[in-house]
């Protein structure tokens, strides 16, 4: 243990004594923070001299110091064997380069282009010529400008509710401050308004008819400033009861609308029903003759039929000649008062063969009858 804290504190007195008789010198004086915007460049100044004492090769190495001790720094770009190498930090090709074409005349400084956010961080340049070394380190805060904030009302819009405007801007470096002011009539906000400048919100409380009007928002940090435009209107609360009386008629035009359909369809749908079955009833073409007329007829021509049958054919010469059998009684005779009609015989008395024969009658022998006229 001894033996090891002597080497130590030997190669400690030789880096003393190396630097005290090394001529190599930082000159840069400059800041030692900056603050860029993205999108804008840097230059990260770093001069030095050297002295002739300095005869080794000449070293310049540009890194980004990581925020964590367990992990490594990153080398952004190198100068060494009169050669620049400037694609060691993948992120940064093509956006770092030495500021001099020739470093060693002096000049180790570097310009940075095209910033972004993530190339925050702390740089270091180190100088190295046998004997000599020195360094030096910067801090860069990339910072991002605020994007174009949306401005909108939260809320009902109304006369005595509380309105509340907010402001948002997606983008940007904290911290963020916003303010509001009216562009419009007064151009004073109004008197219950309470601004966050903080959050970005401006609560109007109990809003009136006057807060209505223009309103610019405006967000800004270090690096720039943005703003957007709201106009409120501020509006009398609804009628509600006339909103419900317009509602409820609404609903029942609905409704009897609804109920004049369904009649109709069930009208239309009876109708075509009832037509439907008037078109399977049985029709008789040909109304029925008079009941009396046809049974008149009927009667006589069967008792024509009847005679006719039973008789032989000298009867038969004899019928042809009588008048009362030439015709069949028409219906005007057959319906004749009974005051012309011949008087029959009384009931019970019956009439004897030779009786009849001196009468002028004619025995006749009727066959039987069945209901409608037909013979038996």
């Amino acid at each position: 243990m001894m033996e090891l804290s002597i080497g130590r504190f030997c190669c400690v007195l030789l880096s003393l004594f190396a630097g005290l008789v090394s001529g190599l010198e930082i000159t840069s004086t400059g800041p030692t923070s900056i603050e860029k915007a993205s999108g804008q460049s840097v230059k990260l100044d770093c001069q030095f001299t050297l002295a002739p004492e300095d005869s080794g090769p000449l070293d310049i190495e540009w890194s980004l110091l990581a925020s964590d001790n367990q992990k490594e720094d990153k080398v952004v770009i190198l100068y060494s064997g009169d050669r620049a190498y400037v694609d060691y930090y993948p992120p940064m090709t093509g956006r770092v380069h030495f500021n001099s074409p020739d470093p060693k005349n002096g000049d180790a400084s570097i310009n940075l282009t095209g910033l972004k956010s993530s190339d925050s961080g702390t740089y270091q340049c180190k100088v190295k010529k046998a004997p000599g070394i020195r360094s030096r380190k910067m801090l860069l805060i990339v910072m991002v400008k605020p994007s174009k904030p949306r401005c909108y009302a939260e809320g009902p819009t109304e006369e005595g509710k509380n309105i509340v405007l907010r402001c948002k801007s997606s983008e940007g470096t904290n911290p963020l401050q916003y303010s509001w002011e009216k562009t419009s009539d007064s151009k004073l906000l109004p008197s219950t308004a309470v601004l966050d400048p903080v959050g970005g919100t401006i609560n109007v409380k109990n809003a009136s008819a006057s807060a209505s009007g223009t309103y610019r928002c405006s967000v800004s940090n270090r690096v720039g400033t943005e703003d957007c435009i709201l106009y409120l209107n501020v509006t009398p609360p609804p009628n509600t009861a006339g909103i419900i009386a317009g509602a409820i008629i609404a609903v029942l035009l609905i409704l009897l609308i609804i109920a004049i359909i369904l009649f109709c369809c069930c009208r239309a749908r009876h109708r075509k029903k009832y037509e439907k079955e008037i078109c399977n009833e049985i029709r008789e073409d040909v109304p029925p003759p008079k009941s009396r007329v046809s049974t008149a007829r009927s009667f006589t021509v069967g008792s024509q039929r009847s005679s006719l049958g039973s008789m032989s054919p000298s009867n038969l010469h004899e019928y042809a000649l009588k008048p009362q059998y030439d015709k069949i009684p028409s219906s005007e005779e057959y319906e004749r008062p009974p005051s012309h009609a011949p008087v029959p015989p009384p009931n019970g008395a019956k009439m004897a063969g030779p009786n009849l024969s001196r009468m002028g009658g004619i025995p006749v022998m009727i066959p039987a009858q069945n209901r409608d006229g037909s013979i038996v």
